[in-house]
């Protein structure tokens, strides 16, 4: 997905880049990318899911057929 940022940069008195503006939408897509609209719950999902892969706990997946 390419992502075009439209945005505005405030500096300060001596010109120093110290904040970015970026339009709402686009930033709501950052986030989305990031994950960082999921929820803590989510979150715990993934990080155990990960445990489960690099342990290949097997168990802990069901087949796609189930879903």
């Amino acid at each position: 997905m390419k992502l075009t940022i439209h945005k505005k940069i405030v500096k300060d008195v001596n010109g120093n880049p110290k904040e970015v503006i970026i339009p709402w939408k686009e930033y709501k897509k950052i986030e989305e990318s990031l994950g960082l609209d999921l929820s803590p719950k989510a979150i715990e999902d993934l990080k155990q899911a990960k445990i489960d892969r690099d342990n290949s706990n097997k168990d802990a997946y069901v087949d796609l057929e189930s879903i």
